[in-house]
């Protein structure tokens, strides 16, 4: 299949749309209409990566790690993006990321931390704001089901675990159609009154664009009319960290040693202990601590993440536990995440985790 294939799922499952202004999700090295028929998962890409990706005959690199991160100036070898940037161009080998916009998708990687830990009833922690928009219509009565279908297919009408959701009011709208006009009901230059459906739906910032062009594709009229604003409701299936829940109890300490076995951490730097019992889990892949806050006004017992700085630490205030697990811990089960996903979308494309351990903090 084409590379551009491969991006367009991975950019389906996790919007470049909802990536943090500071990141660089997406294709990174690459042409789009590339065959490809192999792919390496990994969470950095770094020379040993690359040297199996060739070894591999694999044509693309896949990691949650933005291999460029920063504006490169110069590709001179002088370092060892440069050297992996300057070698995955000399081996047509295609290099993309899915980084934060992972982060925020439901499916991703809070929730390859939270199954790992057997939690259940699990919810994004902080909702991502400005990410939903709603589309009001008007459309002959004659076609409104066809539009609202239309649009319904192409990811409209959610809102939490329902979909095919919209409003819709009867109504008359009036127009007169002027020179120049191609009108689909009515004379020119006299005024029409026509019945109309008003139909109002909900739908994903990011789709905006295909929500117009679905619009003008499916309305009879030449000149719909329509409006599109944006909401301050809050997309509880994206966002920042998870919350989810033990089936039992466990005392602190207890749970801390599982989750040490969990994750396979060589330690776990913790805050003092509260001298409670931990049920309710907040989390975070990757570095968390800006939502410490968040994990404490959901009542969380425990706030699980990584790259805590000391005197975060001190901002548990006895009401809850935050527990670093380390980065690579917190994120390893992105890997067989992807690996999952993409054997289900492309089940004759070879797709495997990377050999390599890129984890490069150690414990002694």
């Amino acid at each position: 299949m084409k590379l551009i294939n491969l991006c367009n799922s991975l950019e389906k499952f996790a919007p470049l749309f909802l990536q943090e202004d500071y990141d660089n999700s997406g294709l990174l090295i690459g042409n789009k209409n590339k065959i490809i028929s192999k792919a390496i998962i990994c969470l950095d890409v770094t020379e040993e990566v690359l040297k199996e990706a060739i070894s591999e005959k694999a044509d693309v690199i896949i990691a949650h790690h933005p291999l460029i991160f920063k504006p490169l100036k110069k590709i001179t070898a002088s370092n060892t993006i440069e050297r992996i940037v300057e070698k995955a161009i000399k081996h047509d080998i295609a290099i993309y990321a899915i980084h934060t916009n992972l982060d925020n998708v439901f499916e991703g990687v809070n929730n390859a931390l939270a199954k790992q830990l057997d939690l259940k009833n699990i919810r994004i922690l902080q909702a991502k704001p400005s990410t939903l928009k709603k589309l009001m219509v008007y459309v002959p009565s004659s076609h409104a089901d066809n539009l609202r279908n239309a649009l319904f297919a192409i990811g409209a009408g959610n809102i939490g675990n329902y979909d095919s959701c919209s409003f819709q009011i009867e109504g008359e709208g009036s127009f007169r159609a002027l020179e120049g006009s191609n009108p689909f009901v009515g004379n020119k230059n006299e005024l029409h009154f026509e019945g109309e459906t008003k139909i109002e739906i909900v739908f994903p910032a990011y789709l905006k664009a295909k929500i117009i062009q679905t619009l003008h594709k499916n309305h009879p009229y030449e000149e719909p009319a329509y409006d599109i604003f944006a909401l301050e409701n809050e997309w509880n299936i994206t966002g920042a960290g998870m919350v989810g829940f033990l089936e039992k109890p466990m005392s602190e300490i207890n749970f801390l040693k599982q989750l040490k076995r969990q994750t396979g951490t060589g330690c776990i730097r913790y805050s003092p202990l509260t001298g409670g019992y931990v049920q309710k889990i907040a989390l975070c892949g990757g570095s968390g601590s800006f939502l410490i806050g968040a994990a404490k006004a959901a009542k969380a017992d425990i706030f699980i993440t990584a790259d805590i700085k000391y005197h975060e630490f001190f901002e548990a205030e006895n009401q809850m536990i935050i527990a670093d697990i380390g980065h690579y811990e917190s994120e390893q089960f992105t890997k067989q995440l992807l690996v999952d996903y993409l054997n289900k979308k492309f089940p004759n494309f070879a797709v495997r985790i990377s050999e390599p351990n890129t984890k490069v903090v150690n414990y002694l």
